[in-house]
């Protein structure tokens, strides 16, 4: 087995990098940045989003385990003084597998280019210093006209993330769906939204057309990434045949860590 690590620079979180590479070295367990068979992330839920885009070209081959150095996470199911015991069932276990949903998203640019990308949460378009107006289409067929600042297409695991302080639902990660939530948007006569998130199915795509005009510039980002053009026709949304992997030697419960991370019930409610 050859694993590769990525990481914060936080100094608690180097700390727990220096104690993992020992234990590592000691079960004789590769480490192997440019092939590996595990990627294992040392810091928090973004810390793992930045390794699922480092090795997103090998997604289909490797599998993800997150250390958290902080409280849990929705991607990181270990916590920083667990690290022995992971390593231990790394060694000694075989792991359940569970696998989350891609989105991908193809950027049409008005010179007819196209460009490809994956997010594991989220993908949004804004126009730069002016309102997006654009149309929605949905398997191709007209759905609303939109005027706002924005919108965001998410994944089930992204539904926690910025789609659910726009609104959105919180959609259990095992179910292949992609939700598009507005980002302030205007309604009146000329521009009538559905001023409510959707949810689509699996066998359903988006499709967005921005306003077209000499002085367009727009912003797509991915997952906090951003891809800058002055002139974008489309842009298709539709759940990728690729998926992330990750080996779950403990199970928390998807509801759980929602409840951990947002409402914090009282110990006389546990």
């Amino acid at each position: 087995m050859k694993v590769a690590l990525v990481y914060n620079d936080k100094v608690e979180t180097l700390a727990v990098v220096k104690a993992l590479e020992k234990l590592l070295n000691a079960r004789k367990i590769e480490i192997d940045p440019e092939n590996p068979d595990v990627v294992i992330t040392i810091g928090g839920d973004g810390t793992l989003i930045s390794g699922f885009h480092k090795y997103q070209n090998l997604v289909d081959k490797i599998r993800f385990i997150g250390v958290h150095t902080g409280h849990l996470g929705f991607y990181t199911d270990w916590r920083n003084f667990e690290i022995n015991k992971m390593v231990d069932n790394l060694t000694k276990k075989q792991p359940s597998s569970a696998s989350y949903p891609l989105l991908e998203l193809i950027i049409t640019t008005g010179a007819g280019e196209k460009k490809k990308l994956l997010a594991l949460n989220e993908a949004t378009i804004k126009r730069v210093s002016k309102t997006l107006k654009a149309d929605v289409y949905i398997r191709d067929q007209f759905f609303e006209s939109f005027k706002g600042d924005g919108l965001c297409v998410s994944t089930p695991t992204g539904s926690t993330a910025y789609s659910k302080s726009l609104g959105g639902a919180v959609i259990h990660p095992r179910l292949k769906a992609l939700q598009m939530t507005e980002i302030a948007s205007i309604n009146n006569r000329v521009f009538r939204t559905l001023s409510s998130p959707i949810v689509i199915a699996p066998d359903e795509w988006i499709t967005i057309k921005p306003e077209t005009g000499s002085d367009d510039h727009y912003v797509v980002t991915f997952d906090g990434y951003e891809f800058n053009h002055k002139h974008i026709k489309k842009i298709e949304y539709r759940i990728s045949q690729h998926v992330i992997r990750f080996d779950k030697y403990q199970h928390t419960h998807f509801w759980n860590r929602v409840e951990d991370a947002f409402i914090g019930q009282p110990k006389d409610k546990q």
